[in-house]
């Protein structure tokens, strides 16, 4: 008698659960249209969790078809030591190469003893976090920080 009503139960969870996957936002018009009057965007980076909410926020962009010529994001903090060769994150960047830049910072790079010949391709070094995130602002990126 348990099962019958158990798979009732889980029958109707699944029907009531949202549609949106984690990795997927469906965006009103009014915001595509807001956001695509700005073609640039930068989001900077502390940890694992900001890195995949920046990428996150990139495939979001692209599902919903966001227009925009840059989108960079700037990386300070221990995870610079999980963005070198053979790590898992070099795999997951390979859907984004040549679609985002990712800026190193370089002080956070000597914090972490990570030379610029480990970090693997596509990635770019700048003096420091901080300042890469205000030149930015002052060539006219919206910028988030994570």
């Amino acid at each position: 008698m348990k099962k019958p009503l158990l798979i009732v139960f889980s029958l109707v969870l699944l029907l009531l659960a949202p549609k949106t996957s984690f990795a997927q936002t469906t965006l009103e018009k009014e915001t595509i249209s807001d956001l695509n009057k700005t073609p640039n965007y930068a989001c900077g980076v502390k940890d694992e969790d900001g890195l995949m909410s920046a990428l996150s926020l990139f495939d979001t962009f692209e599902e919903n078809g966001v227009q925009f010529e840059n989108f960079e994001i700037v990386v300070k903090g221990p995870i610079v030591k999980k963005l070198v060769k053979g790590s898992e994150l070099e795999k997951a960047f390979e859907k984004y190469q040549g679609k985002i830049r990712v800026s190193i910072c370089s002080v956070a790079m000597k914090r972490q003893g990570v030379t610029k010949d480990q970090l693997f391709a596509g990635l770019e070094t700048v003096e420091t976090y901080t300042i890469r995130i205000l030149q930015l602002q002052a060539l006219g990126y919206n910028s988030i920080l994570y």
